[in-house]
């Protein structure tokens, strides 16, 4: 894939790394056609910008300029195409049209200077490279944000600090370096550097700040509650309020943690206080008060594996007590108990998860609530993961998700990520895409802000795919966008298994992995590591991990690893693995099972 890169020096590469560009002129012609962002740049256009006055032979020139980039770019592919009467980039990969879609980490990671380096005085790039400096500043703010609201507040400050220094007009940087220093318990730093923007704006602009900073301070000096909107700060407020019998505010507690997580602020974070509140509910020892702590949090997780295993399984085992000790004459509760059970004991083997989430099902049909039945619903979809080849099986439970009337904007795009994700196991994928759209709309109009993270991923799998040469640039644009988004549980690892995953479905060696997390074994295995390996966790990657499985025995002639991928794989063959988590692929299941058992027949 050839990539061009103007956020800096002017550079044209491939996989292997810089390709050559034989000179300034090629490198300015270059760049012109990339601030046209493929629109056409007429000849006479180009040569006005290359030269103050036009030599003798201009024309030409620009032509054997055109061919030699082409040959520079790829010669097999047309790039830089002629089109009517001038000439346009086509069909590459450039920075600096990439900053609009990528998130803030990712899109400041692109810079490498300022932007057309090499041409500081070229009129032609005044206008873009303007346009560009203003979405590297937004991204600036973007991420600042992310940390101010992450409760990451002081690692924010020394980049707002540069920033502030370096752009003094730009009021939100002096709105967020003062709320950094606030949520950070600095409130005296925190008017200071209000005052520090006053003075500045003052004396710089002769203006006075605008409304926005002008609230904020009037809000710090209230000590206003609106504030303190980071989990571990709302979580204290509400903690200080709790006294030996207060039941109402051990409930609206559970609620205030279930809409912090919905917020995206901080999902770890109230998931993480959730079994402290659980624990002060059981110390009134009253059962039917604790099920109702315990069964208002009725999140639908979206991925079968935990993000806190300890505070997960402390949830279950206080579920469990709970349920021994709550009155039969109580069936919404037992239900609500039931699927909290099968969703905490998500990811993990045995029988029980399996069977709360079947009682649960059908205490919600008995009961008749369409919203009990959503969330027993949802713990039952957790619990499908128990072997390979359920695609279909899931795909039903989404489309009863979306069928339940007045269902919860929560379970509606679970339902449609379900079969976003059961659609893509099963090879349709332009079905599966309609589903992310819908849950991406929902998302947006609900603020629910992890959900177009996982359709962003979604369209990272679609194109690897599909074939298309930047998968591995997606897929780490999209591994960016999810860092620090308080979902470790799919976070951690699933970069390098991607990556993995690509290679092996393109059939080129597999890359060293920088953070494998819980997928190390597997992609040690292909690397020549041991095959050792255990079966994969009951989620939504343990076909393509069987895959992985079965490959390595491939390659270490391990007879016994390529049965039992054979026998594991068999009820997936016509699905495609790893695609039933919506995330990543390592191709069709069928692939792999023939090459297994072409092996297995020649072994005997």
């Amino acid at each position: 894939m050839i990539r061009v890169e103007v956020l800096g020096p002017v550079t044209v590469r491939d996989e292997h790394g810089p390709r050559p560009v034989k000179g300034p002129r090629h490198r300015e012609l270059l760049a012109r056609l990339v601030a046209a962002r493929g629109r056409v740049v007429p000849l006479p256009v180009l040569i006005d910008d290359l030269w103050p006055v036009a030599p003798a032979g201009a024309r030409s020139a620009v032509r054997t300029f055109v061919s030699a980039l082409r040959a520079a770019m790829d010669p097999a592919h047309a790039l830089l195409v002629t089109e009517g009467p001038g000439y346009a980039l086509r069909g590459v990969a450039v920075d600096a049209w990439e900053l609009e879609r990528l998130p803030p980490e990712a899109a400041l990671a692109l810079w490498r200077g300022p932007a057309f380096a090499d041409f500081p005085d070229a009129e032609w790039a005044r206008a873009e490279r303007g346009r560009l400096t203003a979405l590297r500043l937004s991204a600036v703010e973007a991420l600042a944000q992310q940390r101010v609201d992450g409760g990451r507040a002081d690692e924010a400050v020394p980049d707002l600090e540069a920033h502030v220094a370096e752009h003094p007009w730009r009021e939100e940087g002096w709105r967020l370096l003062a709320l950094a220093h606030y949520r950070a318990d600095r409130p005296g730093d925190a008017l200071a550097v209000l005052r520090r923007a006053r003075t500045l704006l003052a004396d710089e602009l002769g203006n006075d700040p605008g409304p926005r900073l002008a609230e904020l301070e009037t809000a710090i000096l209230q000590r206003a509650p609106r504030l303190d909107s980071t989990p571990d700060r709302l979580f204290a407020r509400a903690a200080a309020a709790w006294s030996g019998s207060a039941a109402a505010t051990l409930e609206s507690t559970v609620t205030l943690l279930r809409g912090i997580a919905l917020s995206g602020a901080g999902p770890v974070d109230a998931a993480r206080q959730r079994p402290a509140v659980i624990a002060a509910a059981e110390e009134l020892g009253d059962p039917v008060l604790t099920a109702r702590v315990i069964g208002a949090y009725d999140l639908p997780g979206s991925w079968a594996r935990s993000d806190d295993p300890a505070g997960a399984a402390a949830v279950v085992g206080a579920a469990e007590r709970t349920l021994r000790a709550l009155p039969d004459d109580e069936p919404s509760l037992r239900a609500r108990l039931l699927a909290t059970i099968a969703l905490e004991s998500r990811g993990l083997p045995g029988a029980r998860g399996g069977a709360a989430a079947r009682e649960a099902e059908r205490l919600a049909r008995e009961v008749g609530d369409p919203a009990l039945r959503a969330f027993a619903l949802a713990g039952r979809w957790m619990q499908t993961f128990h072997r390979c080849g359920l695609a279909a099986e899931r795909d039903a439970l989404g489309r009863e998700l979306l069928d339940l009337p007045a269902a919860s904007p929560n379970f509606a795009v679970l339902g449609h990520l379900v079969r976003l994700q059961a659609l893509s196991a099963l090879g349709d994928l332009g079905a599966a895409a309609v589903h992310a759209r819908a849950a991406d709309d929902l998302g947006a109009r609900h603020d629910r802000p992890s959900v177009a993270v996982l359709t962003r991923w979604f369209a990272a799998m679609r194109a690897a795919h599909d074939g298309a040469p930047d998968a591995a640039d997606r897929y780490r644009a999209a591994a960016a966008e999810l860092r620090d988004r308080g979902m470790p549980g799919v976070e951690h690892g699933l970069l390098d298994l991607a990556l993995t995953c690509l290679a092996v479905q393109r059939g080129e060696p597999v890359p060293e992995p920088v953070e494998p997390g819980p997928y190390a074994p597997w992609i040690g295995a292909l690397r020549g590591g041991p095959t050792t390996l255990p079966d994969p966790p009951p989620d939504q990657l343990q076909e393509a991990l069987w895959v992985l499985a079965g490959r390595a025995g491939l390659t270490a002639g391990d007879d016994a690893l390529v049965a039992r991928a054979a026998a594991a794989l068999a009820p997936a063959e016509h699905e495609i693995a790893g695609a039933g988590s919506g995330m990543i692929t390592v191709g069709a299941v069928a692939e792999t099972l023939r090459d297994l058992r072409a092996y297995d027949c020649r072994s005997r």
